[in-house]
């Protein structure tokens, strides 16, 4: 009889981890387009007559939509299967990138890029609440994880992929080879997706807002918010930042994005096991500080093109070494508002996506793309000082028991003996 149960049991384990599998992809595929175009801003701005500066607008729309709207259209959704969800985000990202590849001047882009956008911000949180519904729950926090991962895959290979292609063949047959892994994800979520997932329905709008009233919370989001505007500021100009350095060529503009993606990967899961080890206070700060010199540094190392390797390796490091201790921070903070507020936390770096367009295009008129880290670097400094003081106010709040000073449980706050449920995620 053991042998009996264990089959069907084992079949479905196993359809459970393509389904996770193909979810993965499918924030590769939506994660692709968000920085695809960050590449080849310079070819972008010559097809369409307009500045380096106005043209990376196109990031900054793209985030502030997700930012906006994912909150809205995952509470209108929320009675729906979510198969049927993930398909119609899939076809929204598709038609928005299609649109886009097609568009005859910068305004329609533009639209097309918020439709595009609208579908990846319905995506990204759905696909992870699917991934934890299909895998039993020892296993939910891997499942997110490996979701959440691919869109890691998406700064470390596939910008850099579109990058290349729009570098050879211009800057629509870039757009055109993210629509077409929205076709494949599609297909492959048609196949591999049980019809109906069990996820429990996302909170109403009103309950996803409910942690702003707790300045703690609002706090570190803010530290989210200018840390991630200090590191997209480079990372949305890349091209024209380290242009010197590449000489305008596709590949070895290419080549400094997906190092930013595959040393920004391994920072995220040191940093998360150290946050569990030291605090998560303490790792922010330092990778901050770490942030802060990195982009003073850059203007030095923008000439030549092994040098700037080596600082966009510096600085790809210190910048995603802050994600996951800033998420551990907010779980520790309310444990049991552990999803809303990571849903919080992840509208706020899209902000900061959204910041790092406009404050970079205003950057490069006023100061050049030379010095444009030097900007960012001072907000990596406001980020730091922010910091500190959510950590000030936590400890404030902290619950003194057997005579704990005060400080001691702030830092308790922020470092629990296990470590925090869910995902590291990019």
């Amino acid at each position: 009889m053991l042998g009996d149960r264990s089959a069907p049991d084992s079949a479905a384990q196993a359809r459970s981890r393509w389904s996770v599998l193909i979810l993965a992809f499918g924030t590769f595929a939506i994660g692709t387009c968000e920085f695809v175009l960050a590449g080849l801003l310079p070819q972008l701005s010559a097809s369409l007559d307009v500045t380096v500066p106005t043209a990376g607008q196109v990031v900054t729309v793209f985030a502030l939509t997700c930012a906006v709207l994912a909150p809205v259209l995952a509470t209108a959704t929320a009675g729906l299967p979510r198969r049927r969800v993930l398909l119609a985000a899939a076809a929204i990202y598709l038609i928005g990138n299609a649109g886009t590849a097609l568009a005859p001047d910068f305004t329609v882009l533009l639209i097309a890029q918020m439709v595009a956008a609208a579908g990846a911000g319905l995506f990204i949180p759905t696909a992870s609440v699917t991934a934890s519904a299909l895998v039993a729950p020892e296993w939910r926090g891997r499942a997110i994880a490996l979701v959440t991962t691919g869109l890691t895959a998406a700064t470390a290979l596939g910008a850099p992929i579109g990058t290349v292609l729009g570098g050879l063949f211009g800057w629509r047959s870039a757009v055109l080879f993210v629509a077409a892994l929205a076709l494949l994800a599609m297909a492959g979520l048609a196949a591999l997706v049980p019809k109906n997932v069990n996820a429990p329905a996302p909170e109403t709008l009103r309950a996803r807002l409910t942690p702003l009233a707790d300045r703690r919370v609002v706090m570190i989001l803010v530290t989210t918010l200018l840390a991630f505007t200090a590191v997209y500021i480079p990372y949305t100009y890349i091209s024209a930042v380290f242009a010197p350095a590449t000489g305008g060529d596709s590949v070895r503009l290419a080549v400094l994005m997906s190092l930013v993606g595959i040393v920004g990967t391994l920072a995220n899961y040191v940093a998360g096991s150290l946050a569990d080890r030291i605090g998560s206070r303490r790792v922010v700060a330092g990778a901050l500080v770490w942030l802060a010199a990195a982009l003073l540094l850059i203007p030095l190392a923008t000439a030549l093109y092994p040098a700037a390797v080596l600082m966009v390796v510096l600085y790809g490091f210190a910048a995603f070494a802050i994600t996951a201790p800033q998420q551990h921070r907010l779980i520790t903070l309310k444990p049991e508002s552990a999803s809303v507020l990571i849903s919080l936390n992840a509208a706020i770096l899209y902000l900061g996506i959204t910041m790092s367009g406009v404050l970079g295009g205003a950057g490069i008129v006023l100061v050049g793309a030379g010095k444009l880290t030097l900007i960012a670097a001072g907000i990596a400094l406001a980020a730091l000082l922010m910091s500190e003081l959510a950590h000030a106010a936590a400890r404030r709040r902290a619950p003194r028991a057997g005579g704990e000073s005060g400080e001691d449980g702030g830092e308790a706050l922020e470092r629990p003996e296990a470590p925090a449920p869910g995902p590291r995620p990019v």
